[in-house]
């Protein structure tokens, strides 16, 4: 728990535990979780060495992720700094007035060993703000609507329910991301754990298919590439979406899918293809289909779904 200290103009708001966005300002107090960041189109912060109070730290990101910032993309500006306060506490034996220090690992889902069978449609970008969330929910969308039952799954990245929520507007009948199997920010030991206990918990509950999204870029630094290279994981693939912001990210992204890990996209999506420039160059170039999520949400999710019903029939 701590105390902004500052004002800011951009990159002011904080997620509650509903999803909603309030604006912060000086003098507020807030609850959060200590983490580290490492965001291109943001904050990069270290986890602390300590947490004491009256000391100062900063916050990292949307969702209240505390930790130390070292550096940071203009656009967002300064981070807020926090005066740290306190820790919560909770009470989980009855009739006791000890506290223990809350963690939000103590309501986690189970880890799972295996990689439960159900089919997934895996969407990965090359960078944040790539199209990633617009693509899973145009396809969780059409998915749905064709009589699957479908859960929606973030991967990878920092503490944020923005997503999740956006996936279950569009349809999905359950959404986990790495956060609810007790991880702040995800990195390479702890994607390919998150990963398999999130597809265990929504095969319990009945999906029909699997939309999961890794948050930030195949090369970024929050774990994707462990998945990417998890033999068990790529397995249970019925579909592989790379989306990009030009085309020269489309030429980088599928050629480091496939020469690193074996990987042919079957879609590519984003910004790179927001017209017919992008989508001719991508399919004339690359002979992979193009189609933009968002002006041809129904034509992506149709191809998207016969690939899914061609593998599940497959196996």
């Amino acid at each position: 728990m701590g105390r902004i200290l500052n004002d800011k103009s951009t990159y002011n708001q904080l997620e509650d535990v509903n999803g909603r966005m309030s604006t912060l300002q000086s003098g507020d107090l807030i609850v959060g979780a200590l983490g580290h960041r490492n965001a291109l189109q943001g904050y990069e912060g270290t986890l602390p060495t300590s947490a004491r109070i009256g000391e100062t730290l900063q916050v990292l990101n949307l969702g209240g992720v505390i930790g130390e910032c070292v550096s940071f993309n203009r656009d967002v500006g300064p981070p807020f700094n926090l005066e740290v306060l306190g820790q919560v506490l909770v009470f989980p034996d009855f009739n006791s007035r000890v506290g223990k220090p809350a963690n939000i690992a103590m309501k986690a889902l189970a880890s799972s060993d295996h990689v439960a069978s159900v089919p997934v449609v895996y969407i990965a970008g090359t960078c944040m703000n790539a199209g990633k969330t617009a693509a899973a929910c145009a396809l969780i969308r059409a998915l749905s609507r064709a009589g699957l039952r479908v859960g929606g799954a973030k991967l990878t990245g920092v503490s944020l329910v923005r997503d999740i929520l956006a996936m279950r507007d569009y349809g999905a009948e359950w959404s986990f991301d790495f956060t609810d199997t007790g991880v702040t920010t995800s990195w390479a030991e702890s994607s390919q754990a998150s990963a398999r206990s999130i597809f265990a918990e929504l095969a319990k509950r009945g999906a029909e298919v699997i939309v999961a999204e890794t948050g930030d870029g195949i090369m970024g630094e929050y774990g994707v590439q462990a998945i990417l290279g998890d033999k068990d994981l790529m397995a249970r693939s019925a579909a592989f979406i790379l989306c990009a912001n030009d085309p020269v990210g489309v030429a980088g992204g599928l050629g480091f899918l496939e020469s690193e890990f074996g990987i042919k996209a079957d879609i590519v999506a984003g910004p790179a293809t927001d017209n017919r420039v992008g989508t001719r160059f991508v399919e004339l170039t690359f002979g992979v289909r193009a189609i933009n999520a968002r002006s041809r949400g129904e034509e992506f999710g149709e191809h998207v779904l016969q690939l899914v019903q061609c593998r599940r029939g497959s196996r």
